[in-house]
């Protein structure tokens, strides 16, 4: 992957036949970079950060809190685009020595990097290239802070089990992977596959009992999409009174959305999702 707003060419001829080839890849990667871009925002930064509707870069943590600060996050962007890999988790290793809970790193560093990131696309500090290995950095670091985030894991519960998926075809991993290691905190046996197809999230219902599916969207494009799946992971499911729970900048403009598409609560973040859930349970079995 190459940034063609940066190429040049040693023959001008050539480069004239390749005019329809580059237009047709600038075209492709900015689609790209567009999807991505709805991602961070839509998605990202509406279930990680809105709920808590604190400033930018900010702690959500109580007022005695060491806070990630804005200058910190622009940090750690550069460290994730220009440093090896390990370097990013140095730096997080050091942000929790200074006494950062490791909560505040996942929703008030790792969000706020992945919005970043996004903005330096649109302003053309980086291209798609960088943003698009800077967010799969911060995946992989999302993954390597696991263990540590679940050391304190609540006992697990019967029937406290969760299917966290996309909307196949959406692009959209990195707040389910966030949301994912909230639910395994608290608990919960989770089960998530960002690339699962339809056949796959059918095919798991219908072998596994799931307490609750857990499925995001990012734009409102896959709506019609995410309803029909709903209902057929209604049909197929293993247990039969298994509650629905949806997330993605959609429902946070328009929350009356969950009951359109069938399903039963929504989430903004990891924290809410965790709640969401463990009330959704109460209510099914009240229903039973």
């Amino acid at each position: 992957m190459v940034d063609f707003r940066q190429q040049g060419d040693d023959c001008d001829g050539g480069m004239a036949e390749r005019e329809p080839a580059l237009a047709a890849e600038r075209a492709a990667i900015g689609e790209r970079a567009s999807r991505l871009i709805q991602t961070i925002e839509g998605e990202v930064i509406p279930r990680l950060m809105l709920v808590h509707r604190v400033p930018y870069g900010h702690s959500s943590n109580g007022a005695g809190a060491v806070r990630v600060e804005p200058h910190q996050v622009a940090e750690f962007v550069s460290v994730i685009l220009c440093e090896p890999s390990e370097a990013a988790l140095d730096y997080v290793s050091a942000l929790q020595d200074q006494g950062v809970a490791l909560e505040s790193i996942y929703l008030d560093l790792l969000a706020a990097a992945a919005r970043l990131l996004g903005v330096r696309w649109e302003t053309d500090d980086s291209d798609f290239l960088q943003v698009t290995l800077g967010l799969r950095r911060l995946q992989e670091l999302a993954h390597q802070l696991s263990p540590a985030f679940t050391s304190e894991i609540e006992p697990s519960e019967l029937g406290r089990r969760v299917l966290l998926v996309p909307v196949p075809g959406d692009q959209h991993t990195f707040g389910s992977v966030i949301v994912a290691e909230f639910m395994r905190r608290a608990g919960w046996d989770v089960w998530d596959d960002p690339g699962a197809s339809r056949d796959d999230i059918i095919a798991l219902v219908q072998n596994e009992s799931f307490s609750v599916v857990g499925l995001s969207v990012s734009c409102d494009a896959r709506l019609e999409g995410l309803s029909s799946l709903i209902r057929a992971i209604r049909r197929s499911s293993r247990n039969k009174s298994i509650g629905i729970m949806v997330g993605g900048r959609p429902f946070v403009e328009r929350p009356e959305q969950v009951t359109l598409v069938g399903a039963d609560v929504t989430a903004s973040d990891g924290k809410e999702a965790v709640s969401q859930a463990q009330h959704l349970l109460a209510l099914l079995a009240d229903r039973v």
